[in-house]
This record gives C-alpha cells, sequence and structure tokens, in this order.
C-alpha cells in the first residue's frame, strides 16, 4: 500500500469547492496529502473535512478564466506549502443551449475555463515540477471527450480539447519525470447536472444506459484520483480513465 501513500505531498485542486473536486480532496487528504482548495466560491467545507482528516488546507478564491488570477493562484500556493506535487484541473462550467442558437460569447467562457485554464495552469504548476524532476497532473476529461453530447457545443469542444493537450504535454513531459493523465467521469451527481436530474424522463433514460444502474459521486473519482497521484502510476501518461458505470462499453 506504500505506493499509493501521499504523506508529505501537497496537492492543488480547483472546482475543490464541492462536487467531484471535493470528493477527490478528500480522498488525497485520506491517503495523506495536504490540500490546496481552489474555486471562485469559498472552500470552507472542503478545508474543514480535509482538516478533520489530520491534514493541512488552505483555501484560495479565485476567478481561473483570467491569466493574472492563475499566477497569483500558483504563487500563493507555492508560499502556503513550498512545493506542489500534485495538480487537479477539475474547475469546468457548462452552458447547455442547441448549436442553433449557441452564443459566441457561452462558446468562448466555457473554452476559457475549461480548455484555456487547464492549459496555463498545467503550464505554471508543471514548469514547477518540471525543475524537481517530479510531479503528477490530473486533468478532468469527460465522456464528451469521446461523444458528441446534446445542446452542450462549447463543453464537449472543450472536453475533446482537454484530452487532446493531456496526450500533448504528456508527451513532453514523461521523460522530465512529470506524469499528466486524466479522469473522464460519467454521470455524475454534480451542480453542473442538476438540470438533467430535474427531468425524469432524461435521468431514466440515462441511467438505464448505466450498466452500473446508477449515476456516480464524487467518491467515485477519488480512488482514481489517488491512484493517478501515487507513486503507483509512474508509468502512466497520457492516458484518459474513464469512470462512468461502464458507459463507455454500452
Amino acid at each position: 500500500m506504500s505506493f499509493f501513500d501521499l504523506s508529505g505531498k501537497t496537492a492543488l485542486v480547483t472546482g475543490a469547492s464541492g462536487g467531484l473536486g471535493q470528493g477527490m480532496s478528500l480522498a488525497l487528504a485520506e491517503a495523506g496529502a495536504d490540500i490546496v482548495a481552489v474555486s471562485y466560491t469559498d472552500s470552507k467545507d472542503t478545508v474543514a473535512k480535509v482538516e478533520a482528516l489530520g491534514r493541512k488546507a488552505y483555501e484560495i478564491q479565485a476567478d481561473l478564466s483570467k491569466a493574472d488570477d492563475l499566477e497569483d493562484v500558483v504563487k500563493r500556493a507555492l508560499e502556503f506549502t513550498g512545493q506542489i506535487d500534485i495538480l487537479i484541473n477539475n474547475a469546468g462550467i457548462i452552458r447547455r443551449t442547441p448549436i442553433s442558437a449557441h452564443s459566441w460569447k457561452d462558446f468562448d467562457d466555457v473554452l476559457d475555463i475549461n480548455l484555456k485554464t487547464v492549459f496555463y495552469m498545467t503550464q505554471l504548476v508543471g514548469n514547477h515540477m518540471i525543475a524537481r524532476g517530479s510531479g503528477k497532473i490530473i486533468n478532468i476529461a469527460s465522456m464528451l471527450s469521446f461523444q458528441g453530447g446534446i445542446n452542450v457545443p462549447g463543453y464537449t469542444a472543450s472536453k475533446h480539447g482537454v484530452a487532446g493537450l493531456t496526450k500533448a504535454f504528456a508527451n513532453e513531459w514523461a521523460s522530465k519525470g512529470v506524469q499528466v493523465n486524466a479522469i473522464a467521469p460519467g454521470y455524475m451527481s454534480t451542480d453542473n447536472t442538476a438540470p438533467i436530474r430535474e427531468d425524469k424522463d432524461r435521468t431514466d433514460s440515462i441511467t438505464v444506459r448505466i450498466p452500473a444502474g446508477r449515476w456516480g459521486t464524487g467518491e467515485d473519482v477519488g480512488g482514481p484520483a489517488v491512484f493517478l497521484a501515487s507513486k503507483a502510476a509512474d508509468y502512466v501518461n497520457g492516458h484518459i480513465l474513464c469512470v462512468d458505470g461502464g458507459w463507455m462499453i454500452r
């Protein structure tokens, strides 16, 4: 089990205030890591739960669509902890509109957070990791990294892009001791999926297609995050790990 021990490590998790971000933060903390919780809203609940596990936790509120804010986040995180061993790019937004009516602004806003922020945050933290010769970066992709989706063209484009960036970074950084991989969650019970879950017919049609017979939770992505953040994944590079209850096999 020492392969999965994260004691002495620090993880920076974006979108950590709830949902998948909180689930992964708590799993990493249980494995021994301290957490820098970054979110547009406050992450006090996540911080309190991490501290209850006996780990250190730091909160940073920031607008991750702004390059200056990203630079400040990394600077402050390093001031808090001295190093960043693990980065989880989880923050993301979604705008639901039929393609024929999908606005330029909605498309642009989604790509700013879901793709450009992932690129720049990975670059900023990754350069720090390369200087030390080690690090783990986990991007949050999606089933829509592989599929087209309905009424979410910007989100679909961004998540295809996240898969591509994951492979591009892995190609260049695997030899430098930095592993870059991604988790592709299936249908999860989060704030982003609330509009779908409020439509019973749509929810039922999705659930029946999931071999596991249920939607996922933040806890379901915690174990995969610990694996990819740990020594156990030292030879895993550029992989997109589906955590979907079997959605992609049907």
